[in-house]
């Protein structure tokens, strides 16, 4: 049980209320909670709240985000998600036989998953819309990340999923440790100039600016963005070679989304930014054109993701700085 708290349940939800109540789906209706153990664990979610009387011991897993901080914690997992699944390289174990497979991001396989009768289902991201087949199963939450409010909300999700499991103290370390990566990273990225982040994906771009899906570069690091949107857009917004070279940006950070789910018919990122258009940019006369693991910011984009992120970012700024 979780023994870590040694409060009545009154003050507990107080308490638990104000931490991580920002994801309060209003038009969930409060369980009623009156008889639960006063060291039990209330965790407020995207899609509601959960009762937590123990450490979950068989956990299904469908948001690669989570699963990205959940593998960082060593919590152990059962079951994933492996049909037509392309996973990054630092969590490609979990396509191994040994774990249950239960089904695609987006389609559950129900029938496997009530016949292995897990203890908790994580789901949200690509299984958002799954959610309340997925309850009807197995205590089920949804630790999205919010990307308007990135770094409080990653920092909100590990902490959440270190009371859950046990791992606190490990949870608090790796937060540490991220954002002091983040204080050595930004004094760099203030002064390196502007910044575009593009994905391109069939041969067409989209890009991403400020408190977008990928706005990390701009909302944590702080790259100058090199434009703005009026929208941020899950999907970004359509540009153009010409768009690209009107703005002019020193970096372009760029996500290859055929390459992120294992597209090899489609053509390469690096195919579709050879043109005499980009070679004009200050960033292609630089080398400042940054290839980013796709297949982890794409399929993944969790606390590893980002930290994986930061150390390519920060190898590129030194190599910047050393040829100049």
């Amino acid at each position: 049980m979780y023994s870590f708290i040694k409060v009545k349940i009154t003050v507990l939800f107080a308490v638990l209320l104000l931490v991580v109540g920002c994801d309060n789906n209003k038009n969930n209706q409060e369980p009623d909670y009156s008889d639960i153990k006063k060291d039990a664990l209330v965790i407020k979610h995207a899609q509601g709240e959960a009762l937590f009387e123990s450490i979950p011991k068989k956990v299904a897993v469908f948001n690669i985000a989570t699963l990205d901080i959940i593998d960082a914690l060593n919590i152990p997992v059962s079951a994933v998600p492996q049909s037509n699944v392309h996973l990054p390289d630092f969590l490609s174990k979990y396509s191994d036989k040994s774990y249950t497979n239960i089904g695609t991001l987006f389609e559950p396989n129900y029938e496997v998953l009530s016949s292995i009768n897990p203890d908790l289902i994580i789901a949200g991201g690509r299984a958002t819309d799954a959610y309340p087949k997925l309850k009807e199963l197995a205590k089920t939450i949804s630790l999205d990340i919010d990307s308007n409010n990135f770094l409080a909300s990653l920092t909100e999700r590990t902490r959440q999923l270190g009371w859950i499991f046990g791992k606190e103290k490990e949870a608090s370390k790796l937060i540490e440790d991220f954002n002091q990566k983040i204080d050595q990273l930004k004094p760099k990225t203030s002064t390196a100039g502007s910044a575009l982040v593009i994905m391109i994906n069939g041969g067409k771009m989209s890009a991403y600016g400020p408190k977008s899906r990928f706005g990390f570069v701009f909302d944590v690091l702080g790259f100058q963005p090199a434009t703005s949107f009026q929208e941020a857009g899950r999907h970004g917004n359509s540009v153009t070679s010409e768009f690209i070279l009107s703005t002019n940006p020193e970096w372009i950070f760029v996500l290859d989304r055929d390459n992120a789910i294992g597209n090899k018919e489609a053509q390469s990122a690096q195919q579709v930014l050879n043109n005499e258009l980009i070679q004009k940019t200050a960033a292609w006369q630089h080398n400042h054109i940054v290839y980013l693991d796709s297949t982890s910011m794409y399929i993944a984009g969790g606390i590893q993701t980002y930290s994986r992120l930061m150390d390519q970012i920060a190898e590129a700024l030194q190599e910047s700085s050393t040829n100049q």
